[in-house]
């Protein structure tokens, strides 16, 4: 049986905790299936400065996917960024280019699968009818979803446990904000698995047939904010697919040549 340091190119998840992560599931199928003599791991790290010693480690790690905690700690370690990681200041693909002859690390580039990924999700929306919306978190995820509605013209208002600026807390959403935002994205970790009875401090009495709720999460498929939206009668939409266009954009990223590269 393959060790990692088998394959001629290995791709990885870096993130604190990765229990809930359909990615690697997904790309080893894909490798399979294609014949492409590549693997793709799991790295639970528990710091962002883990992440050189395990670049070094692995000599023929071409990639990684970042999630959270670390999408905007990388940053720091990184030799450039694309156009959309800069504008949301957050990481969640990188490339690692090698010298051909020596292996050695020549840079690393940081990149922004999430935005184009959720982006693609919403573009069957009824940008007139769902002109307004509530992005629940204020994290890296936050900022790709919020660049992607604001790229469609939707006015986005920013919510989370602490106030700061333009962004909202919970406790001060009343029911008229809701009805004027008639989607809702929570972009928070919370109700991911293992944690599937969390959800975020929404007045979900609030929701109407008339919204449409969508979870970034994916596993569970259901989850429980996406349950408390659906007794209320909302539209309501998971992660998945998200997942499956930001990790296509995440290969494509990986395998570019390196001229065509920024």
């Amino acid at each position: 049986m393959k060790s990692l340091l088998d394959y001629r190119c290995l791709y990885g998840l870096i993130g604190y905790p990765l229990d809930h992560s359909l990615s690697r599931e997904f790309f080893n199928s894909k490798f399979l299936a294609e014949g492409i003599d590549a693997r793709y791991a799991n790295f639970e790290i528990e710091s962002v400065s883990q992440i050189m010693d395990l670049i070094a480690s692995y000599p023929n790690l071409c990639g990684l996917n970042v999630t959270s905690p670390f999408k905007q700690q990388v940053i720091p370690l990184l030799d450039s960024l694309d156009s959309l990681a800069q504008a949301v200041d957050a990481v969640n693909v990188i490339r690692i280019i090698r010298d051909t002859a020596t292996g050695q690390v020549v840079r690393l580039e940081g990149y922004n699968s999430d935005v184009t990924g959720f982006d693609g999700t919403i573009a069957d929306i009824d940008t007139t009818r769902y002109s307004q919306a509530m992005v629940l978190g204020t994290g890296g995820a936050a900022r790709a979803v919020k660049a992607a509605l604001e790229g469609r013209g939707i006015v986005v208002q920013l919510v989370s446990r602490h106030k700061t600026g333009q962004v909202l807390v919970y406790d001060e959403i009343t029911r008229a904000m809701v009805a004027s935002h008639p989607l809702v994205v929570n972009a928070t970790p919370l109700g991911k698995y293992p944690d599937v009875d969390s959800c975020p401090e929404f007045p979900y009495r609030f929701l109407t047939p008339h919204h449409m709720c969508y979870d970034l999460v994916y596993n569970p498929e259901q989850t429980l904010f996406l349950r408390n939206a659906a007794r209320q009668g909302a539209l309501t939409r998971n992660g998945l697919e998200m997942l499956l266009l930001q990790a296509f954009h995440s290969f494509d990223i990986w395998t570019r040549s390196t001229a065509s590269s920024r």
